[in-house]
């Protein structure tokens, strides 16, 4: 750990992996619901588990990019984050957020906009949360007076992160407005700026762990930064498609998704010719493996499954079914979470003040592969089930309910393979929590009940 204000970070990944670990937990509260017997039958019903569920993969994914950009912009700037302080008051607060949110859903306290059921009131404690990151942030940069591209990319993306936030504070009575609004929010997050977080912490980590000359992988991030822009913004068209938008949608919905992919892609060709050069003889090994294992599924999962049901003419028959469920966790996990991942195994022998080579543990590589393995076999479950879905019911004309009978062997597949997946979670955990605590990290976040008057 170069600068002492980086610990921090640790509290941020500690509420990541946790908050991780509860989202996978109600990912089988939902199984449960379509395969049986569900337990909480009576007591919690799909719609709530469901946001819940959604609700903390983006908050654990934003949780880790805080913390990863916590570590990042003093190692760029060279100098001490402006407030350690007012970092883990942040936290407090943004953790404070969450979970009051996720218990007003369990009481039916929700606005009822799918992916923005957040209330209202707590809508502008995230704007204040981001206005207390993008201050901290900023201001070390400019006390530090160097800026780099890599930081440049990795700020901007979470810049845009709280301005594309605006629009969700909006309420629309026309439900195709509220609809077309929406979608600023969440395809731009997820398919714009979330993209340029990715690339701004892929390329920290390639110069670190590749050596590669910081010019030459600053360069392809300019390329993917302009491909992000160039697709992603027109690219949101392709969930216009059947709200009562103009016909023109289809067509500039279905052409820019068609260029997504070129994004993910270059991601990909960007960390292998940054490897090439070098090889793999880094001693964190393991961060190694998240981060190209980033740059390759993300361009399977967010690009290729991506491109695969956004034209039209594909669209209209597999919208709403598991088709876009295999997209989504495929394209989540391997854009978004593996570089969450690979940056806190990166960051991790820093923190606890270990060799690398002490990190690489048993543990942390079966914590890999069975992630993989089960990312894959749900992935491959679900694209089953979702075809099997859109032919009994888009095509033969068979009821829902009928449909999910004859679906049945591909949940107990997904089951079977989620288990995978969340014993590789579970290792992950482990690892993270028996590796140590940076050294300072119970004084600072004792100090943060009088980091108060610090604001």
């Amino acid at each position: 750990m170069t600068y002492p204000s980086q610990r921090v970070a640790y509290g941020y990944f500690l509420a990541a992996v946790l908050l991780f670990v509860l989202q996978i937990t109600f990912g089988f509260v939902m199984l449960a619901k379509y395969l049986g017997p569900d337990p909480l039958l009576n007591t919690l019903n799909f719609a709530t588990a469901k946001e819940i569920h959604i609700d903390l993969l983006l908050v654990w994914l934003l949780t880790g990019f805080m913390g990863a950009t916590y570590f990042i912009v003093p190692e760029e700037s060279r100098t001490e984050l402006w407030s350690e302080r007012l970092a883990w008051l942040q936290l407090t607060l943004w953790l404070a957020i969450g979970v009051t949110t996720v218990v007003g859903f369990l009481f039916g306290i929700t606005e009822g906009r799918k992916f923005l059921e957040m209330p209202l009131p707590l809508k502008f404690g995230v704007v204040v949360v981001m206005g207390i990151f993008l201050v901290n942030i900023s201001m070390t940069i400019k006390k530090a007076g160097r800026f780099t591209a890599t930081e440049g990319v990795l700020v901007g993306g979470l810049a845009g992160v709280a301005l594309l936030f605006v629009p969700g504070l909006i309420h629309f009575d026309n439900y195709t407005l509220d609809r077309f609004y929406r979608w600023w929010v969440v395809h731009l997050w997820v398919e714009g700026v979330w993209e340029l977080v990715q690339g701004g912490m892929l390329a920290f980590l390639l110069i670190r762990l590749s050596g590669a000359d910081r010019e030459v992988i600053e360069k392809w991030l300019y390329v993917i930064v302009g491909l992000s822009f160039l697709s992603g913004i027109l690219g949101t068209g392709h969930h216009y498609y059947w709200i009562g938008t103009p016909y023109y949608w289809l067509w500039v919905g279905g052409i820019f998704s068609a260029l997504e992919p070129l994004a993910f892609l270059g991601m990909a060709m960007y960390a292998y010719s940054m490897l090439r050069r070098s090889g793999l003889s880094h001693p964190n090994s393991l961060a190694l493996h998240w981060t190209v294992g980033s740059a390759l599924l993300s361009t399977v999962g967010a690009g290729v499954l991506g491109l695969a049901h956004t034209w039209p003419q594909v669209n209209q028959w597999t919208h709403g079914t598991h088709i876009t469920t295999m997209h989504g966790h495929l394209a989540f996990f391997g854009a978004y979470a593996m570089i969450n991942l690979a940056m806190i195994t990166y960051a991790m022998p820093a923190l606890t003040g270990q060799r690398d080579e002490a990190r690489q543990t048993t543990l942390g590589y079966t914590a890999f592969w069975l992630m993989v393995a089960g990312i894959f076999g749900m992935t491959m479950a679900l694209g089953a089930a979702g075809i099997v879905q859109t032919y009994l019911e888009r095509i033969l004309g068979y009821g829902y309910l009928e449909t999910q009978q004859k679906m049945q062997v591909h949940y107990l597949m997904w089951l079977f393979t989620g288990t995978i997946f969340a014993a590789g979670v579970a290792a992950f955990t482990w690892d993270f929590v028996t590796a140590g605590v940076p050294k300072g990290v119970g004084e600072a976040r004792r100090a943060v009940s009088t980091a108060g008057a610090v604001v």
